[in-house]
């Protein structure tokens, strides 16, 4: 492994949690093998919309990530920035649901008359961590937070992920509302490994990974080291399950085409 270098874990103090951003670091001396990438899906609505506009309402690179797997590259950033109110004392199911929703209404209403033209698509998700305890966990506030997070979630038997996603599409027709709407929440449980120790822990809040995340670990990054297993979908516990959200696609653009058949109808009436 020669001309790998390491870099060490950042010393005291940390960096700030409020402005946490990794840089991933490059190997020197190290090509990543050049290969052929996969061709997207073929499916009717994701081939509808691929040279359309199409917004995720999320600055989540893990997010935009996912849909790139299913072909959706050309795809918009543009994040909700009303703040995330709702009340913790809801269920998790509401919770997720309430600010998903949120985020996707807040975005479409922006967008919906902007010069670049309408979205074809908005999709918006929200995914939190619910403790043994049943607590929401999102985001650490700070490293103590962080560390006492992460040994809550070791020194239970396994902990609830959900996420929920919201995809609104405009309607050709004038059928009130004038858009689409659908919606899901998926939920994973996960259970970390009874090896983890306290010094494991330490190393990993130290690496900044998890600082940006619900619950305060990826799972598809060194985060996975904290796991021992999951039951059901992985890329939900990432931040978008992507079968939920392709029917979602699907969904909504299937209304829209009813919508203008049910106008066609009443205008041949």
């Amino acid at each position: 492994m020669s001309g790998v270098k390491y870099v060490a874990a950042p010393v005291e103090p940390p960096p700030s949690y409020e402005s946490t951003e990794i840089v991933p670091s490059k190997p020197s001396g190290m090509k990543a093998p050049v290969g052929r990438a996969p061709l997207p899906l073929d499916l009717p609505a994701l081939t509808s919309i691929r040279d359309r506009r199409v917004i995720l309402a999320s600055a989540s690179p893990r997010r935009r990530q996912l849909l790139a797997q299913i072909g959706l590259t050309n795809v918009a950033i543009i994040p909700s920035t009303v703040p995330e109110a709702f009340p913790k004392t809801l269920s998790p199911f509401e919770y997720v649901l309430q600010t998903a929703t949120q985020k996707a209404m807040t975005v479409y209403s922006a967008q919906i008359n902007n010069p670049d033209g309408e979205p074809a698509l908005v999709i918006a998700a929200d995914t939190v961590v619910i403790s043994p305890r049943g607590r929401i966990l999102e985001k650490p506030r700070h490293e103590a937070d962080h560390i006492s997070m992460l040994k809550e979630l070791r020194d239970s038997i396994s902990h609830k992920v959900y996420t929920a996603v919201v995809v609104m599409a405009p309607l050709s027709s004038a059928r009130d509302p004038g858009y689409a709407f659908e919606s899901t929440v998926e939920e994973t449980t996960v259970k970390f490994s009874k090896d983890v120790s306290d010094e494991l822990i330490l190393s990993y809040v130290r690496t900044r990974e998890g600082a940006d995340k619900a619950g305060g670990y990826g799972i598809q990054g060194i985060g996975a080291i904290l796991v021992d297993r999951i039951e059901g979908s992985f890329d939900n516990v990432v931040g978008l399950p992507l079968r939920p959200t392709l029917a979602l696609i699907e969904k909504v653009l299937q209304d829209d085409d009813e919508s203008i058949g049910e106008f066609v109808e009443g205008e041949e009436e």
